[in-house]
């Protein structure tokens, strides 16, 4: 049997990818903590790996991502952990018995750092300035320059929110809020944002060896907020979350650009109400890219 290795399989993304990937491989773990199976202990912000074996296959899925920092220390351990924990899994592999076939890494795309704007594709500069984004953009050209340098497939996907069970991040907030009754629309909750579903994202890594470049991924449908809320609130057999008047919403933005200590400003009432969504047109062409819905709702 062919064999994978994937870091961050105790992750959201990762038991997904996990799952996938046994099908037709034999996986190995990579990451601070084991989590049954093959396994090698490292913490890839720190130390390079000790890797003996080969593989066929090799998923970059770990990184810090969901987190706000706040502090100098809090930004530096974005780089030590997408960048410098990139380049010690790289140095790793470089002292296996051989290299791998091919290498998928797991990107996001914040790297464009757009808060608004409609089918953004892969040629578009690559503009995020958080540490998240930074970290994620030069690590997308480590991988990159290593795989032409060492004659290694890499394969970069670009993710946008990822819908699944108990998902992480904004929507993973949106559901417990729904749930709690604690969630309230937006104005008319209009504004579309690219999802994709976890499983249909690990079924093509699962496919990926010998595929190769940058693609976006989404649905195709980018859900509106009203969508995802109704959805959320069938499933959960919750009443449709309440919405705040746009009037009222503005005048808090308001309140929040003279109140640094606000949680809302003007600008974050722009982010929110307005569109963001990818084009993933490339991927459907060139590498067989065809997602499910995510409001077919089988997920929840």
């Amino acid at each position: 049997m062919k064999k994978a290795l994937l870091t961050g399989a105790s992750g959201f993304l990762g038991k997904h990818l996990q799952s996938a990937l046994q099908e037709n491989y034999e996986v190995t773990g990579l990451g601070r903590k084991p989590s049954g199976g093959n396994f090698i202990t490292a913490d890839l912000a720190s130390e390079v790996p000790d890797i003996h074996v080969s593989f066929d296959l090799v998923v970059h899925n770990a990184g810090k991502a969901h987190v706000v920092p706040k502090t100098e220390e809090e930004k530096q351990a974005f780089f030590d952990v997408n960048l410098k924990g990139t380049l010690h899994l790289l140095e790793g592999l470089e002292k296996a018995q051989a290299l791998p076939k091919s290498l998928v890494f797991i990107s996001t795309i914040a790297v464009y750092g757009r808060e608004f704007g409609e089918g953004i594709a892969e040629d578009h500069p690559l503009e995020g300035n958080t540490p998240y984004a930074l970290s994620k953009i030069e690590a997308e050209k480590l991988v990159e320059e290593w795989g032409q340098r060492m004659g290694v497939k890499v394969l970069i996907l670009r993710l946008p929110l990822i819908a699944g069970k108990n998902p992480p991040g904004n929507l993973g907030a949106m559901i417990r809020g729904i749930q709690k009754g604690f969630y309230f629309g937006i104005g008319d909750s209009s504004a579309r944002k690219s999802v994709v579903l976890a499983e249909d994202v690990a079924e093509l890594v699962a496919k990926s060896e010998v595929r190769e470049g940058t693609y976006n991924l989404t649905d195709g449908k980018h859900p509106s907020f009203k969508e995802l809320e109704e959805l959320i609130a069938q499933k959960q057999g919750k009443k449709a979350p309440k919405a705040l008047p746009m009037g009222l919403v503005n005048l808090l933005g308001k309140v929040g650009n003279v109140l640094p200590f606000f949680p809302i400003d003007s600008l974050k009432v722009k982010k929110i109400t307005s569109n963001l969504t990818f084009d993933d047109a490339k991927a459907r062409k060139e590498i067989g890219w065809k997602p499910k819905q995510v409001l077919e709702g089988q997920w929840l």
